[in-house]
């Protein structure tokens, strides 16, 4: 309406046209990774929080996502350098939390630093959640809350990753100048840039599951809520699902029985197959699930996309792994090189929902039904 005087929205490449903006620039980005549109486009976010007075308003919507939409490098690192950075956390199993804690400290806009722009002006942040346990922090790297994250932890991921000395020289030397305190720390719980910020989560995976939950019930299944906050290596987590199944199906008595859970895994890279965390996830848990009767298992992304694949996820049972065995691929052998979307596709395992536009991180659900 007439009461807002500039908006800008960053939103993924190719889905501008849905929106007709008057008032609003809407600028498209890319995503999962980063480009010279997103830093544009972070550029012209923080142009239109600066020079804001008290009595000024800004009302900053965030999914997920917004790490690669809204990309602007610190000074001294190029976008080139921090692509690289983050796909060889990628590459090396990193979890959400890992990867934020070392982006924010590579970055003009993430870990409160857009607050620090926009202060002092009043901030109502309204946030939908893509990450395990709705943490308010790490939803897009949190640019307009307190960083808990310090430069010494995201050295710390870097060692324990395995990744320093592989990385760009640019990326090492801020994050270990910034561990010996020569470089400004991220804005920090308690400080005054957040003396106007009010911040809601208004959906996330919390919410998905418990309504997954109410309509399981609806429809008379009996429901085991697992928690929003699953995280792990992908086909460990999905054993460890797998295990859960088998064990509702010796309490299914009478009636269906499922287990729901909501979160993110991740995927540590060893080969250079095709696919995605929940696909790996699910073509793990189909091993376990080898001969088992009554049980089935699914895990997908709520945005609809898993991976650099079409599809958002798989659904799997006690016959998956046998059927794929019978297209002529191993199942285990496909799993070590990464390759869980080529093992699931004969089989028509996989789940395709198209891009949904929203993200409230990934689900998984194991029915069981009475032997």
């Amino acid at each position: 309406g007439d009461a807002i005087s500039d908006g800008v929205v960053l939103v993924p490449r190719g889905t501008g046209g849905r929106y007709g903006l008057r008032r609003i620039r809407l600028l498209e980005g890319d995503h999962p990774q980063p480009s010279r549109e997103s830093v544009e486009g972070a550029k012209e976010v923080v142009k239109a929080v600066s020079n804001l007075k008290g009595s000024d308003l800004v009302i900053s919507l965030i999914s997920g996502g917004g790490s690669s939409l809204m990309c602007l490098p610190c000074e001294g690192i190029s976008l080139e350098d921090k692509v690289a950075t983050t796909r060889a956390l990628l590459k090396a199993g990193a979890t959400i939390k890992e990867f934020n804690t070392v982006r924010k400290h590579l970055s003009a806009v993430k870990g409160g630093m857009l607050a620090r722009a926009a202060y002092p002006a009043k901030v109502v942040n309204l946030l939908i959640s893509d990450v395990p346990g709705d943490r308010e922090e790490v939803i897009a790297s949190g640019p307009m809350c307190p960083d808990p994250s310090t430069y010494e932890e995201a050295l710390g991921v870097l060692r324990s990753r395995g990744l320093l000395g592989n990385l760009p020289c640019s990326v090492e030397e801020r994050i270990e100048r910034g561990a010996r305190r020569e470089i400004p720390e991220t804005p920090k719980p308690g400080d005054a840039v957040f003396r106007n910020v009010v911040t809601k989560i208004v959906a996330g995976g919390r919410m998905s599951m418990k309504a997954m939950a109410r309509r399981c019930r609806e429809k008379g299944w009996a429901v085991l809520e697992l928690g929003s906050s699953i995280e792990g290596e992908a086909r460990e987590v999905g054993t460890v699902l797998a295990s859960i199944g088998i064990e509702l199906a010796t309490r299914a008595r009478g009636r269906p029985l499922v287990a729901l859970a909501a979160g993110e895994t991740t995927v540590t890279v060893r080969g250079n197959g095709k696919g995605g965390r929940n696909q790996e996830l699910a073509l793990s848990a189909s091993m376990k699930l080898e001969g088992v009767q009554g049980v089935a298992l699914a895990s997908m992304g709520t945005d609809g996309i898993d991976g650099v694949t079409d599809a958002a996820g798989a659904v799997v049972d006690g016959e998956t792994a046998r059927r794929i065995r019978d297209a002529g691929i191993d199942p285990k052998d496909a799993l070590g090189r990464n390759d869980s979307y080529s093992a699931l596709v004969p089989v028509k395992s996989l789940i395709y929902t198209g891009p949904t536009g929203t993200n409230v991180s990934d689900v998984m659900v194991i029915a069981a039904t009475p032997r």
